[in-house]
Order: C-alpha cells, then structure tokens, then sequence
C-alpha cells in the first residue's frame, strides 16, 4: 500500500458508521474520483489485500476488533445534468441530497430518497426503497469499477435487482456513479415533505442505527411483527430495540457488536417462536476477518 500515501492505519469504523459501532481498520482510504478507485483496488489485487467498499456506513454493522484489511471509504462526488430529467451522479453523492434537489425541480422518482442517510452508490447496491418505490426504478445505468481496476457502464437491463438486493453484492468491486432518469411531476416535493414528516413521526431518528434491520415479510411487516412478540425497547447490553419503530436497533449507549449480534438473533429467534416468521437481516454484518464474509451468524 506505499503506492497510496493518502491511506490510513487504525482509523476507527465507530466514527464513520451510523450506528457508533466498529473497531480499527487495518489499513482505510477516502477515495475522490474514479482513476484513484481503479488504482487503489488494483492496488489490492496485486498485493492480495482484502477490501470493502463503504458509503455512509449507515447499513453497516463491523466488528469491535474493526477489519483486517482496506476499507475504501467511496467519497466520488459529482451531480451532472444530462438533459431534462436525466442525471449522472457519483456514487458518493448523498442520495437523500439528491432526491431533495430533484424534487425541487419538480422531478418525481426519487422523492423517497429524502431522510435516507446513505450514498448513490449504497442505494444501488441495495436497491433502497421506501413508500413503494425503489432505486432501480428510476435506474437508467451504472457505473463500476471491477477488481483488476477495470471500467464498465452497464445499462439498468444487465443488472438483476429484487427487494433490498442487486446482483452487486454478489460482484468483487466498486459501484463509482450512476444515471437516473426522472420524470416531470410538480407535486414531488410536497409528496417527499411528506414522507418525511411520516418518517419523523414514526422512526428514531435521534438514535444511532442502521436503519431497518429486518427485510420485510412478503405478507407482512418486520417492525409489527417484533412488537407483537413483545420486544419493544428489549435491551441486550448496550443494543435495545426502538420503542418507537421495532425495526430499528438502536446503540443505546456503547453497544459492542455482539451486543448487537446477540439482539439481532435474540429478535429473530422471538418472532420466529411466536408469530411463525423467519425474519432475514439486511444489514450487512462485516466480520473482522474478510475470509469470514457472510459466516457472522448475522
């Protein structure tokens, strides 16, 4: 990593992720712009790093003993118009920024976005929804950076997207931009200006957390049904279960990751015995060692 002076060693994750939670990283990068991303994951194919690819951090749990490897913090700003309706934005973009200034020009598609605290390229990667409406509706094309460093655009049709997935996620890479294309619709930001107020009323928004923690049920809704089994404000340790919208766990004060850990199979295990229903995470449970990816029991 000499090749990179910009990189970082013990850069604590709790301070660039939503919910306060995460050790060091082992070695941690910003990245600005596209060429320095082809760089730096080149950089780490060559020498066999691990790596990650974060936005916000705010769909992300790490481990207390952080992660050994890089952590490339994806800072790719940019905003083009293209024509009328029509953006190309940079994957570092604040996606609640640009459903704001989309919606005040009058252009519908992305008014759900507002209050979401993550990145363009963290919205394609998970295909954030909200409301009924989801990122890869509006989705025109994206952007990506693959692990030898190499560069594609790739239309919405060669992308496969379902309920909070992309096929992204099963991709070694960096999403560096995506287009939208929007359309005209006067009464956007008086329906965004709504839903905000519903999301206030309704979510901890106060709180540290990584959002939703639970996937929706095809025939029902997670938050509900952890209420209904009686969790409300359940407290593990330092991680406690919102009174004000269940599917929110909340770092009630210096949670560690297992203490999370433990709240989140605690749930599962209780909505699970009472109400018949298998609630599936969609936070993404980063373990320190990368060789270990996705066996967390998270």
């Amino acid at each position: 990593m000499m090749c990179i002076p910009q990189c970082q060693q013990g850069y604590l994750l709790k301070d660039w992720t939503t919910l306060g939670i995460g050790g060091a990283a082992e070695f941690f990068i910003e990245v600005r712009d596209t060429p320095t991303m082809q760089r730096v994951l080149l950089n780490c194919k060559k020498h066999h790093l691990p790596s990650l690819i974060l936005g916000k951090g705010s769909n992300t749990l790490f481990d207390n003993r952080g992660f050994r490897g890089v952590v490339i913090a994806n800072q790719i700003h940019f905003l083009h118009k293209l024509e009328e309706g029509t953006w190309h934005v940079g994957a570092g973009y604040s996606f609640s920024l640009l459903g704001s200034q989309t919606a005040r020009q009058g252009w519908g598609g992305l008014e759900f976005a507002a209050g979401i605290p993550g990145t363009v390229g963290g919205a394609v990667y998970m295909n954030a929804g909200a409301h009924g409406s989801e990122t890869s509706h509006s989705l025109v094309s994206v952007d990506f950076v693959d692990s030898h460093g190499t560069f594609f655009s790739l239309p919405k049709e060669e992308i496969s997207f379902g309920y909070r997935f992309s096929s992204f996620q099963k991709t070694e890479g960096a999403i560096v931009g995506a287009t939208f294309r929007l359309t005209k619709a006067p009464e956007a930001r008086q329906k965004q200006l709504d839903m905000i107020e519903y999301r206030k009323k309704t979510q901890p928004y106060d709180a540290q957390s990584a959002g939703c923690v639970f996937r929706n049920p095809s025939c029902a809704q997670a938050g509900a049904l952890i209420e209904q089994s009686g969790l409300k404000g359940k407290r593990l340790g330092g991680a406690q279960v919102s009174t004000l919208h269940c599917n929110f766990l909340i770092n009630a004060g210096n949670a560690s990751s297992t203490d999370m850990l433990n709240l989140i199979e605690h749930v599962r295990q209780e909505v699970k015995e009472r109400t018949g229903f298998d609630l599936q995470h969609e936070v993404q449970c980063i373990p320190y060692d990368p060789t270990r990816m996705g066996k967390t029991g998270c």
